[in-house]
């Protein structure tokens, strides 16, 4: 079985901590109104921005990775993300509880992401990864992980996809 590739959608693919109303170089502004975000209809639309190459590069990864959503977005990152990146309807993780509390002072989403790679290597791509997951991911998950914590003011870099290909060869 190929390993999983884990791709969080806010921080890896939309740097929404850019300068404000400074869109990054190579992405597109989109407006969007995910469940996810908001159940007020009243709200002001979520402001992400894409990088439409990242689509390619994503599936360039697929024939090494089994590519899953690990994101707050869920499902919803195949009906508001996917179609912008051309990317096919992709595996999610369910998260049980979000924000949650979590071991030994980790990420909320370490405990699941173990819990949903099972005894399966992995990459893992998020903004938020720290250097207590990845002593606790070493510890507790049986397989090989790449754990890349992405900038949450550039997104993906050419050096990310390269680790990623790298990685899985």
């Amino acid at each position: 079985m190929k390993p999983l590739l884990l791709i969080d959608v806010d921080g890896p693919l939309n740097p929404y901590a850019a300068k404000a109303q400074r869109r990054p170089e190579g992405y597109s502004t989109h407006r969007m109104r995910p469940k996810g975000w908001t159940e007020a209809e009243s709200a002001k639309p979520l402001r992400v921005w894409l990088n439409h190459g990242h689509g390619a590069e994503l599936l360039a990864l697929a024939d090494a990775y089994e590519l899953v959503w690990a994101t707050t977005w869920k499902d919803e990152a195949n009906d508001w993300i996917a179609p912008h990146l051309g990317l096919p309807r992709l595996p999610f993780i369910d998260w049980p509880v979000m924000h949650g509390r979590a071991p030994r002072g980790t990420f909320w989403k370490t405990q699941y992401i173990l819990e949903y790679a099972g005894e399966r290597p992995f990459a893992w791509i998020d903004d938020d990864i720290t250097a207590m997951d990845r002593e606790y991911v070493d510890q507790q998950h049986p397989a090989q992980t790449l754990l890349l914590r992405i900038d949450e003011q550039i997104g993906l870099t050419r050096a990310d996809f390269d680790a990623l290909a790298d990685w899985a060869a």
